[in-house]
C-alpha cells in the first residue's frame, strides 16, 4: 500500500512538471505570435494547409526579428568601436599638437637668446670702439721740442722712421715692432687711404687732416707723417712695441 502511494505521488509530480513546461512553451509561443504579422485566414472547410502556412509565416517572422536583433547588436558594437577609435585618434592628435607647440616654443626661446647675445656683443663692440675713438681724439700729438729738433731724414719711409727713433728716446730695436705695425696698417705708403674708415697715410691717421699738426705737407711728405705717427704712438702706447702688441690683440691701434 505504501509503495502504491509513492508511485502515484511520483506520477503526480511528473504530470505537474509536464503541465508547467507546456504552459511555458505556450506563453513563449503567444509572445512570439504577438510580434508576427497578420496572415490571411484559412478558407472555410480547410485545415492542414492553412495551418501549415501560418506556422511557416510565424517561424519566418521570428527568424527575421531575431536576425534584425543580431544585426542591430552588430551595428551597435561596430559604432562603439568606431567611436573608441575616434577618441583615440583625437587623443593622438592632441599629443602631436602639444609636442609641436613645445618644440616651437623651445626654438623661439633659442632664437630670442641668440638675438639677445648678439645685441650684447654688438653693444660691447660699439662701446670698445667709442672708447678707442675717444682715446684717439684726446691723444692728438703736438710737435715737441725734441721732434722739432730732429734732423730731417732722407731715404725710404722705413729709413726715415729708423732715423727718428732716437729723437723720441727709443732704441733701434723698436723698429722691429714699428715695421710690421705700419706695414699692416698702410704698407708704408704715403697715400694709403682706407675708404671704410677714412684713415690716411703711413700711420693711418683718422682723419688724415690730424697730421697737419706735424706740417702742412702732411698729404705727401713721408717724414711729416712719420713724425706725427711716432708722436701719437708715444702719447698713446709709450713705444712702437706697445702699439704693436695692441694691434695684435685687437686688430687696430
Amino acid at each position: 500500500m505504501s509503495r502504491h502511494r509513492k508511485i502515484q505521488g511520483s506520477r503526480s509530480k511528473a504530470v505537474a512538471l509536464i503541465a508547467a513546461g507546456a504552459f511555458t512553451v505556450a506563453a513563449a509561443a503567444t509572445a512570439a505570435a504577438a510580434t508576427w504579422p497578420a496572415t490571411p485566414a484559412a478558407p472555410h472547410g480547410s485545415s492542414g494547409p492553412a495551418t501549415g502556412r501560418a506556422h511557416e509565416a510565424g517561424v519566418g517572422s521570428l527568424l527575421t526579428v531575431t536576425g534584425q536583433t543580431l544585426q542591430m547588436r552588430a551595428f551597435e558594437q561596430s559604432t562603439a568601436s568606431e567611436a573608441l577609435q575616434a577618441v583615440q585618434l583625437r587623443d593622438q592628435a592632441a599629443e602631436i599638437s602639444a609636442a609641436r607647440w613645445n618644440a616651437a616654443r623651445a626654438q623661439a626661446a633659442r632664437k630670442l637668446a641668440a638675438r639677445k647675445l648678439a645685441a650684447q656683443e654688438a653693444a660691447a663692440a660699439q662701446a670698445t670702439q667709442n672708447t678707442a675713438t675717444q682715446n684717439t681724439g684726446t691723444a692728438q700729438p703736438t710737435p715737441s721740442a725734441t721732434a722739432s729738433a730732429a734732423p730731417v731724414a732722407s731715404g725710404s719711409p722705413q729709413q726715415i722712421a729708423q732715423a727718428m727713433l732716437g729723437s723720441f728716446g727709443w732704441s733701434s730695436s723698436q723698429f722691429s715692432c714699428l715695421d710690421p705695425l705700419w706695414a699692416h696698417e698702410s704698407g708704408w705708403s704715403v697715400s694709403a687711404y682706407n675708404a671704410g674708415s677714412g684713415a690716411y697715410g703711413i700711420p693711418q691717421a683718422l682723419p688724415g687732416s690730424r697730421m697737419a699738426s706735424a706740417g702742412p705737407d702732411w698729404q705727401t711728405n713721408a717724414a711729416t707723417q712719420i713724425r706725427w705717427g711716432l708722436e701719437y704712438i708715444k702719447g698713446t702706447y709709450g713705444s712702437p712695441c706697445g702699439a704693436w702688441d695692441h694691434e695684435q690683440a685687437t686688430g687696430w691701434y
